[in-house]
């Protein structure tokens, strides 16, 4: 199928006939539902034990340095062994997470050090988790669908960030904090039944199974050499250190001490966001492939415009309405950044290259959450986050107008589909 034939809706979301990819959306779906509802109740957690935007900073690094270090270990994985049994141990390892600090909470326990061991375990779990997931999805669909596969997880997971902060936010306010936790926990079960029940991976050549051995190093190689990959890691990088830290790290602290708001409050903020990013997550489906950057420029541009009026602190209603335009446009980037990256990676490097573009972001998080968080308490929160906002609009737009000619155009392993004479992708580069 051309990148720009015109599809309708119905043919785009043809892809949920497929039957295995089906049931991993419908186990993610209420995997994700759950794992947001920790999310909101981890950030409110941590806003009852500090008042340092800092210490939200130091969370965060705590769960990324593991994935700084064992992503490419984790992407590696992802091409060489089963992709079911490596995100079945990541469900169980995130099962006893969210019961252990459950517990902590239902027995008044819990101290910061707890939630930064937790987030180191849990980071040593995503490192493996995150780059399998990403491989997995276009090995479930095919290369002619990834757009539309993307898409549609990418749907999901945010239209549970819509429903997840909601009920976590109703559950702290009716049950207490533990009972969040304790939610997560069960719902990973219908991912679990998912991944059992999915197919295992035919196996290729034994020229492929062998590239699929090699090390994160073709990774790297490739996306060095492929401007328009090293391009949407770079868009996707300055997410990570400008904007996220902002939405994901300072956001309790913003809600209690900006807006002098509480968890409902906090819940429903975060659930507005998520509407953006589920509407943003739709643009993909069908989109023409000579539009992406042009869309991506918008978003971008609009994102920028949604920080700077947070950073005025405005009313609960206002901010509301843009929290949802910047998702928009953070969402409907990392999906297309994704989907270009995903297009043009060959099958046997495909999780080692997700492994390289989850670092973009996932990487650099430690170090945003700390850098923006720091800025903050040094120069007061309103304008730390104008001053982010601005920087950020400024480096996508130059990135995304070096590529639009690229990006428009198809990688050397789509090019090589039916050809298998053809040199490999990363052989070429």
């Amino acid at each position: 199928m051309s990148a720009e034939a015109k599809l309708t809706i119905g043919k785009a979301l043809g892809v949920l006939r497929n039957g295995p990819f089906r049931r991993y959306i419908i186990g993610s779906a209420i995997s994700d539902t759950g794992t947001w509802m920790q999310v909101m109740a981890q950030g409110y957690v941590m806003s009852t034990l500090t008042n340092s935007a800092v210490m939200l900073g130091l969370a965060n690094l705590f769960a990324g340095l593991p994935m700084l270090l064992l992503t490419p270990i984790g992407g590696s994985a992802a091409d060489r062994f089963d992709k079911r049994k490596i995100l079945l141990i990541t469900q169980f390892v995130q099962i006893g997470l969210a019961i252990g600090i459950g517990s902590l909470l239902m027995t008044g326990r819990i101290q910061i050090w707890h939630v930064f061991v937790f987030a180191s375990i849990l980071g040593m779990s995503n490192s493996f988790e995150m780059p399998t997931l990403s491989a997995l999805v276009p090995e479930l669909v095919g290369r002619e669908q990834i757009q539309n596969g993307i898409s549609l997880d990418r749907s999901v997971f945010h239209g549970s960030r819509v429903v997840g902060p909601y009920i976590g936010g109703k559950l702290i306010a009716s049950l207490g904090t533990a009972s969040a936790f304790f939610a997560n926990a069960i719902s990973f079960v219908a991912l679990i039944i998912a991944l059992i029940s999915l197919p295992r991976r035919t196996k290729d050549s034994k020229e492929e199974e062998q590239k699929r051995a090699t090390g994160i190093k073709d990774g790297f190689r490739y996306v060095a050499g492929d401007k328009p990959s090293l391009a949407m890691l770079g868009v996707i990088a300055t997410q990570a250190l400008f904007i996220f830290p902002i939405i994901t790290v300072m956001m309790p602290l913003y809600v209690k001490d900006v807006l002098g708001l509480g968890a409902d409050q906090l819940g429903t903020l975060m659930g507005a966001s998520a509407v953006g990013s589920l509407v943003g997550s739709l643009f993909l489906i069908g989109l023409p492939r000579s539009k992406r950057i042009l869309l991506m420029m918008a978003c971008a541009l609009a994102a920028t415009c949604a920080v700077l009026g947070l950073s005025r602190g405005p009313s609960f209603h206002v901010a509301t309405g843009l929290l949802i335009v910047n998702s928009l446009g953070m969402a409907t980037n990392f999906g297309l950044a994704s989907t270009i990256v995903q297009e043009r990676a060959p099958d046997y490097l495909r999780g080692r290259v997700s492994a390289v573009f989850m670092l973009s972001f996932v990487g650099l998080m430690p170090l945003a959450g700390l850098g923006v968080t720091s800025l903050s308490d040094a120069i007061g929160m309103r304008t730390a986050v104008a001053i982010a906002a601005i920087v950020y609009g400024i480096l996508t737009l130059f990135i995304l107008a070096r590529v639009r000619k690229q990006c428009a155009e198809p990688g050397i392993s789509e090019t090589q589909i039916g050809t298998p004479a053809a040199p490999s992708a990363a052989a070429t580069v």
